[in-house]
């Protein structure tokens, strides 16, 4: 296990059976060792810097139906928004004078968001905003439509893989393809956005060897940013009833892959924080180096409902902040307020 993790630390990669392996037989003393070389490989390219991102969730009408999202179709109990262009703006006006630099716009697949509506905000946040960086995260579109909204002045695209077995990810998306969703993210990467991808840890089925193989995606893809979190239950889902993921598996799964991704920049979730009132900070002892609070209007945050119990719903964004900023000083590192690009697109932005 030892020689594992050194191979793990100094090689930055492992097979799929010594992977299985690890994690069937790791023990508290190399966890701890486990996250402390993750650290210590999140130092060698990004110091003690925390990049702050504003998130802005504009919309949670989506045409997908996973098995596990408050946000799918069959929801019938989701009470539907959108925010308009103008709101949008609006909230991105604020996290700039708030001092933030980069924006996640999110929402689920609405396909009222078109390719002409979703140009007209990116350009306009642009032409407000030019020293700002905007991600959007809204789903599986056309090669064209990614073409486009590249071409508009969009930096960054989240798109999580959700799973690397073909089975567990078809078993968990009805009527979508595990083809599209490989296929997308290369096709993101291609074209010249930093890429995000991702799973959960704990879903229902998954087992080791799901995860390795989610562990040797990323290798293969090495995006940019790579979001992982507990899988937690949402009452109006069929999965209401799973037992949900834990904190410590997750921790477990960011430390492997920082230190297989070692130049990745990994969000500490807020899914992490609300399972546990420490948990972005340890998610912070553990590799990450990305936050991301909510710059939402309060009226719609808890619609936005991935998943239940979801913290940060009742708090103004500029307490958001402080008490975010706060808690990262608390735990010895340094806010970042900059755009805060991947370690290579910094030389050409």
């Amino acid at each position: 296990m030892g020689d594992l993790l050194g191979k793990l630390f100094e090689q930055h990669e492992l097979t799929k059976e010594e992977m299985i392996y690890f994690l069937k037989h790791l023990t508290p003393d190399l966890k701890y060792r486990l996250f402390d070389l993750a650290v210590q490989t999140r130092k060698k390219f990004y110091n003690e810097s925390v990049f702050m991102r504003g998130l802005i969730e504009f919309s949670n009408f989506c045409k997908q139906d996973c098995l596990y999202c408050g946000l799918r179709r069959s929801n019938s109990r989701a009470e539907r928004y959108r925010l308009t262009e103008e709101e949008i703006l609006e909230c991105a006006a604020e996290g700039y004078r708030l001092g933030y630099r980069s924006f996640v716009l999110q929402s689920g697949e609405d396909c009222y968001f078109t390719e002409e509506r979703m140009i007209s905000l990116v350009k306009n946040m642009k032409a407000q905003y030019p020293d700002a960086a905007i991600t959007l995260s809204i789903g599986e579109r056309s090669e064209a439509f990614y073409r486009a909204l590249f071409d508009a002045g969009t930096d960054r695209y989240l798109l999580r893989h959700e799973a690397a077995s073909r089975s567990l990810y078809q078993a968990l998306h009805p009527g979508m393809s595990y083809d599209n969703r490989v296929n997308c993210l290369w096709t993101l990467k291609k074209m010249g956005y930093q890429v995000g991808a991702g799973f959960m840890v704990g879903l229902p089925g998954q087992t080791c060897e799901h995860l390795a193989e989610d562990l040797l995606f990323l290798k293969e893809l090495h995006p940019e940013m790579i979001g992982i979190g507990p899988f937690i239950p949402h009452s109006a889902t069929p999965l209401k009833a799973a037992q949900g993921g834990t904190v410590e598996d997750t921790l477990v799964m960011i430390a492997m892959a920082r230190l297989l991704i070692p130049d990745a920049l990994m969000p500490a979730t807020t899914a992490m924080g609300s399972l546990d009132r420490e948990g972005r900070e340890k998610a912070l002892l553990a590799g990450s180096n990305v936050v991301m609070p909510i710059l939402s209007p309060l009226k719609v945050r808890e619609k936005y409902a991935l998943y239940e119990n979801k913290i940060c719903m009742g708090d103004e964004a500029a307490r958001c902040r402080s008490c975010i900023e706060m808690r990262i000083a608390a735990a010895g590192f340094k806010i970042e307020l900059s755009r805060g690009d991947h370690c290579s697109f910094i030389t050409h932005t």
